[in-house]
């Protein structure tokens, strides 16, 4: 049943959803009211039940209680469908992009709509290339529409995501528009872009469910926002109360220390620090690449600078002929993976779903798999010495899950990074190559995870991190590489490191040609 209600300056209204599974408290009796024509912020950390809302929004999950008042149309939330989330006008961009790659721009703009067809019922291609066309430069994307989707990289698949979500939206503002987590894969360019879209739809009457870890972003959007944790709306705060320490303390439950990153004693001031790594090739002209023992040495740079294919490299991933890597002074022999890692390099890729996590394996499986070879006896595989240093891994890692016997995919984001960097880090690597290790994690998990990379490169190791969030390399990396066109072009020092030092380096490298 669903009744029609007064008019409302609320475009989208939960009142006391809740929803368990099982003996676990998903969402606890939540309450948001979204005003019409705002950018709505939905914070928490990983396991606070933002997903969870959002399924129960789409009609994908069934609430157990609790009333969603969508457009002025009340309805039991247990009752939601798609059918009924699309007829109240929510429209929703996931996380996982539900893009398809071995078609063209052209034809995943156009998915969920109609084809022009003419005679015998031919689709039009060049009326429908024509249209992506326009919906491509309306939203600043360089690409031909006729291109196969999967060959463009991550950041513009997501942009091609959005601009098809947002395409028919120009004329006639309407209903709710969740976005979760559409920057985590975007550089900085291409997030204020986005940005500057959304307040322009906002601005035009357009409601937006705005779901994101980055906070910086709220500030810079967001007309409110809504911090969930442990399954229950905590607070609901406006644009003039918004405090990036009082949100991280909201968001984590309790007060955090930020990473610190030493200003004197660090390695570019200890020359004899051991050297644990230096690369010769891979792009970088004529000076080596060279880590020191006990320090963090950031990569900056825009998208398709280079960065991801630079520690693919170092690790023996698509190496070139010429590629020399040598660590603590011995060259690994053969540029392979297995070659890599007997040399004690250690790779946490940026793609935790495609390239890091096993979904299906345990956790316990999850963290041994780079170590199985220590686990062989003479009598057979010591399942009982796999599972004991998983156990303990858990608790040293901080990794929260019922049990390591549990499959992987039912941790949250964080918790299953933890455990990709556990199982590496129980190696002792002398050289940990981080790719975006934060990326769509909670303020919680992304110290807690910066705080084990600070412990592993303090006993010995030294960590190359990628990562496109400047603030987070001002705070974790004792200096940073600029690369543009695969190439490093500059460095900034520790003396010199902030995160306007680093966007003003990158995007004034970025723009040379």
């Amino acid at each position: 049943m669903h009744s029609p209600l007064a008019t409302d300056r609320h475009a989208l209204r939960v009142r006391g959803v809740a929803k368990a599974y099982g003996g676990a408290q998903a969402l606890d009796g939540v309450t948001l009211n979204v005003e019409a024509g705002t950018i709505h912020a939905l914070l928490g950390g990983n396991g606070s039940g933002k997903s969870t809302l959002i399924k129960i929004l789409a009609g994908v999950v069934s609430a157990d209680s609790g009333q969603l008042v969508i457009g002025g149309v009340q309805r039991e939330a247990k009752a939601q469908t798609p059918a009924h989330a699309r007829a109240g006008g929510l429209l929703f961009v996931h996380q996982q992009q539900s893009t398809f790659p071995q078609l063209s721009v052209a034809e995943n703009l156009v998915l969920g709509g109609r084809y022009e067809t003419g005679l015998a019922g031919r689709i039009k291609w060049s009326a429908l290339r024509r249209r992506a066309q326009r919906v491509l430069e309306q939203y600043g994307i360089d690409v031909d529409p006729r291109t196969e989707l999967g060959r463009l990289n991550p950041a513009t698949q997501t942009l091609v995501t959005i601009a098809r979500a947002l395409q028919d939206r120009e004329e006639a503002f309407g209903g709710v528009l969740v976005l979760d987590e559409p920057t985590a894969r975007l550089p900085r360019r291409e997030v204020d872009g986005l940005l500057a879209n959304l307040q322009r739809y906002a601005e035009a009457g357009q409601t937006i469910v705005y779901v994101t870890h980055r906070l910086d972003e709220v500030h810079q959007v967001a007309h409110t926002a809504t911090v969930l944790r442990d399954g229950r709306a905590v607070a609901s705060l406006g644009r003039a109360q918004f405090d990036r320490d009082e949100l991280v303390t909201l968001i984590a439950g309790r007060s955090l220390t930020a990473p610190t990153r030493p200003t004197s004693g660090s390695s570019q001031d200890a020359p004899a620090a051991e050297v644990v790594l230096e690369a010769k090739g891979l792009g970088i002209d004529a000076e080596p690449l060279c880590l020191r023992a006990g320090e963090v040495v950031g990569v900056a740079g825009l998208i398709g600078s280079g960065r991801t294919r630079l520690l693919r490299r170092i690790f023996g991933l698509g190496a070139a002929a010429h590629d020399q890597v040598s660590v603590s002074g011995k060259q690994v022999a053969g540029s392979s993976v297995r070659a890599a890692m007997r040399a004690g390099i250690a790779y946490v890729p940026e793609d935790r779903t495609a390239d890091a996590a096993f979904a299906d394996l345990s956790i316990t499986r999850n963290i041994s798999v780079a170590d199985l070879g220590s686990y062989a006896r003479w009598r057979g595989f010591d399942q009982r010495a796999e599972k004991a240093r998983a156990a303990a891994l858990m608790t040293s890692f901080q990794i929260r899950g019922r049990s390591a016997e549990l499959t992987i995919a039912a941790l949250s984001g964080g918790n299953q990074q933890k455990v990709v960097l556990a199982r590496w880090l129980q190696r002792r690597p002398k050289v940990l190559l981080l790719d975006e290790p934060s990326q769509g994690v909670d303020v919680g998990a992304r110290a807690e995870i910066h705080a084990l990379i600070r412990r592993a490169v303090d006993e010995g190791a030294a960590a190359l991190l990628v990562s496109s969030d400047f603030a987070e390399l001002a705070a974790v990396a004792d200096r940073v590489f600029i690369m543009r066109n695969g190439r490093i072009v500059t460095e900034i020092r520790a003396s010199e490191l902030s995160e306007d030092a680093l966007t003003a380096a990158v995007y004034q490298h970025g723009a040379q040609q």
